[in-house]
This record gives C-alpha cells, sequence and structure tokens, in this order.
C-alpha cells in the first residue's frame, strides 16, 4: 500500500496541474478583472469534494482516495490564498466593487457546495 504522504503529494501535483491549466485557459479567452479562473477552480473544487465524498460515504473499501482525491487534488485544484490575493488586488487598483462581488459570489456558491456535503 502507498504511503499516505506519497498519495497526497501525487493528488496535490495533479490538482496544482489542473489549477494552473483552468488559469492558462481562462486566460486564453478571458481578460476582464474578475478572477475567473480562480473562482471555476474553487467552485469545481467544491463540486469535485461533493462528489468523492459521497462517492467515500458509499465505499469504505478506497483507503487510497482520501488522501489521494480530497486532501491532495482537490487541496491542489483549490486556491483559497490566490482568492485572497486577487481580491486584495481588486482593492488596491481601484475595483472595491469587483472586489464585493468575487467575495459574494465565490462565497455564496462555494459555500453552497459545501452545505450540500455536510451531514
Amino acid at each position: 500500500m502507498m504511503s499516505s504522504y506519497l498519495l497526497v503529494f501525487v493528488g496535490g501535483g495533479l490538482g496544482c496541474v489542473a489549477r494552473f491549466l483552468v488559469a492558462t485557459g481562462v486566460a486564453r479567452h478571458y481578460a476582464g478583472s474578475y478572477p475567473v479562473a480562480t473562482f471555476i477552480s474553487n467552485a469545481a473544487s467544491c463540486l469535485l469534494l461533493l462528489a468523492i465524498i459521497g462517492f467515500l460515504s458509499q465505499d469504505h473499501t478506497s483507503r487510497w482516495a482520501r488522501p489521494l482525491l480530497v486532501v491532495g487534488f482537490c487541496g491542489g485544484f483549490s486556491t483559497f490564498s490566490t482568492f485572497s490575493f486577487e481580491t486584495a488586488a481588486l482593492i488596491k487598483n481601484g475595483h472595491p466593487w469587483v472586489a464585493a462581488a468575487n467575495i459574494i459570489i465565490s462565497l455564496s456558491i462555494c459555500l453552497a457546495i459545501a452545505y450540500r456535503m455536510a451531514k
């Protein structure tokens, strides 16, 4: 059995690569001030987490799935630090309403998804 640390490491690396792909893909098609790539990554990570936790609640034999997918991949794919930095940058660059919209939209959507997960 692979070490949980190795599973988290591999999952985190894959999640970071997925996050990078989202960021570069969005950058090719969107140049606005709203941080769309971060929102997509965080919302998609919440949805994925919901699906994984739902799967794991039915199948308790997958000891590798939680460290690989929940902690590793979703941890690497979602990004609270980037969300915080981009929101602060929006405020500093004279876009307080976009920053407020980012906070409200991101937290509302991600919390609604997380609410569905909570038991």
